[in-house]
């Protein structure tokens, strides 16, 4: 079960949702979302050089990172609540990660973001469900889509 959300995300937060529809077979969409080095080509539309540590499997602990421009490390560090091969992933975020320095005294923290995944017919949709904390929306309203045809031309030449 869930630790409760912290009672900042119950004021003022978004709930945000994105789709794309990709000509590709799930298991090939879910390879090219979640693998290593696929993933290090459709992040990069919310920063060049971001990339993850850890592993997608349920209860496990990931990162997410990428350089910042003083040389620094940044990120989020989250644990993967639920992981339902080719369908479903949920993530919720435990901290940031600032100048290289775990916080857990960050807005972000308890922010659920979840990966929807099916197939019909050969096209496989993502939908991208998330919570978005005041002064996040814009530029996530401005990055997924980018991410989301990112990961749609990885998946496709796949």
């Amino acid at each position: 079960m869930s630790d409760p959300a912290p009672a900042h995300l119950d004021a003022g937060m978004d709930k945000l949702r994105f789709s794309v529809d990709i000509d590709a077979p799930v298991f090939k969409v879910w390879m090219a979302m979640l693998g290593s080095d696929s993933y290090r080509r459709w992040s990069a539309a919310f920063h060049e050089g971001s990339y993850f540590e850890g592993s997608w499997d349920e209860g496990s602990p990931i990162r997410f990172l990428g350089p910042s421009p003083d040389g620094t490390v940044g990120g989020l560090v989250g644990v993967v609540e639920e992981n339902r091969t080719h369908e479903f992933v949920s993530v919720r975020y435990l901290a940031e990660v600032d100048n290289g320095v775990e916080t857990t005294d960050s807005p972000i923290v308890g922010v659920h973001e979840n990966y929807s995944f099916s197939e019909r017919d050969g096209v496989t949709t993502v939908e991208v469900e998330l919570d978005s904390v005041p002064g996040y929306t814009d530029m996530l309203t401005d990055e997924w889509p980018k991410a989301l045809a990112a990961l749609k031309r990885v998946a496709e030449e796949a």
